[in-house]
């Protein structure tokens, strides 16, 4: 209430009714007998023949509230640094189905663990803050509209978030996905709680899209996010794109994990992310891992130039230099200045802003260090530039890509080669 509504003119004034990916191909695809099994046909009405469709639209618009629940544990060294820990509840309309109880059921366990620390008179470093989101499966509208009502704080105080987001959604293999400054972290954790061997093969992290509430922190904020997931192997190989316009499986959670050991794994290895964060003097982020995924990044692709190989290189060499200079020293408690490390993590939790273009194309995430899926390294914004520019047979596309891709990696390069020469004056002021 009392925000400004933009009138825009591009917006389109047509009703437009969401309809599902099933009717939608029985309506528009060609028939069987023509459709090649090797070949990707893209969906069109037929060539002969009219198709009259009839929609018959019944909904009726009305106002209703959606409420979110935040709490927070208040740090004892740093208060105004917040880890977010994001589940949500079950909001109006879900399609009968369980996918919110089980984030519920795990941050739920995980208070009940850390108010028996508390009551023993530990407390976190630095604040630990619990948010359950509302209407969520209608496009993250409560961590969305809280977020941006605190933008401001936000941009300033948040460290990192971690996702909650329907955590078991399969029961054949665990897939921790981090963004690339917490994927040693990610890693590290999964090898230590692994006891099931059989659903924990290796520690393979990826910086893929994630689903639900943690969008606007990754997309907006530039905050580091993490998730610890259990899916069915045939799910992980599909896309995330547009997953609120899908009808989830009707699965209990009591059918995918009847002991509910799934849980409670997710639970150990989330909260030992969450508690190494909330605790560690100097934050457990790796400079040098995103350099290594932007190089990773421009592996093989087509579009790239020189100019844009040669920048990656240059950030690589600054990681290195900030992870030798910089973080080696500050985790050493005999050389453990409170100011340096203030300093420090104030460097270490902007490492993935510099990443966020301006505009990104439709389903593409802003921040453009995570990928669409877990098949392609490339980044996405470069490979939705190509397939672009073959059905327009026009370059401008690919140039404008190629711009926010190569602005991006020199803002990165330039932001740690500031954060190097604020610690060289700060030491020399000292000596």
């Amino acid at each position: 209430d009392g925000s400004y509504r933009q009138n825009r003119l591009n917006l389109t004034t047509l009703l437009v009714q969401p309809i599902s990916t099933v009717l939608a191909k029985k309506l528009v695809s060609l028939p069987e007998d023509i459709v090649q099994k090797d070949r990707c046909i893209p969906l069109q009405m037929p060539a002969t023949g009219k198709k009259i469709i009839s929609l018959s639209i019944q909904s009726v618009t009305t106002y209703k509230t959606i409420s979110n629940v935040i709490g927070y544990l208040k740090g004892t060294v740093f208060p105004d640094r917040y880890i977010i820990i994001g589940s949500h509840h079950n909001s109006l309309n879900t399609y009968g189905g369980q996918e919110w109880a089980s984030s519920t059921a795990i941050i739920t366990a995980f208070i009940q663990a850390l108010m028996l620390k508390v009551k023993r008179g530990w407390g976190p470093d630095r604040t630990i803050v619990f948010c359950s989101w509302g209407g969520t499966s209608f496009g993250n509208i409560g961590s969305y509209e809280w977020a941006e009502d605190l933008k401001r704080v936000l941009q300033r105080n948040v460290v990192a978030y971690v996702s909650l987001h329907n955590p078991v959604r399969g029961n054949s293999t665990l897939r921790p996905v981090a963004s690339p400054s917490l994927q040693q972290l990610a890693a590290e954790s999964q090898s230590f709680n692994c006891v099931e061997k059989t659903k924990c093969l290796g520690s393979n992290v990826s910086s893929v899209q994630i689903q639900g509430d943690a969008d606007y922190f990754i997309n907006h904020l530039g905050v580091p996010a993490t998730q610890f997931l259990y899916e069915d192997i045939k799910t992980s190989e599909n896309s995330s794109f547009l997953y609120e316009a899908l009808f989830p499986v009707q699965t209990k959670t009591e059918e995918l994990d009847p002991s509910f050991s799934l849980h409670e794994t997710i639970a150990k290895l989330t909260g030992q992310v969450i508690l190494q964060i909330a605790n560690e003097p100097v934050l457990p982020f790796n400079a040098l891992d995103i350099a290594l995924e932007v190089q990773n990044s421009l592996k093989g692709d087509e579009v790239v130039v020189p100019q844009l190989l040669a920048v990656a290189s240059r950030l690589r060499d600054t990681a290195e230099l900030f992870q030798s200079d910089e973080m080696r020293p500050a985790n050493d408690p005999r050389e453990r200045a409170p100011i340096r490390v203030r300093m420090l993590n104030d460097v270490l939790q902007g490492l993935e802003k510099s990443f966020l273009v301006h505009r990104a194309p439709p389903g593409l995430y802003r921040n453009i260090l995570y990928r669409l899926d877990e098949r392609t390294n490339q980044f996405s914004v470069l490979l939705e530039a190509l397939e672009r520019c073959k059905l327009r047979q026009s370059n401008e596309t690919i140039q404008a890509a190629l711009s926010e891709v190569l602005n991006s990696i020199n803002s990165a390069q330039v932001y740690f080669k500031a954060g190097l020469d604020v610690f060289e004056t700060t030491l020399a002021g000292k000596k």
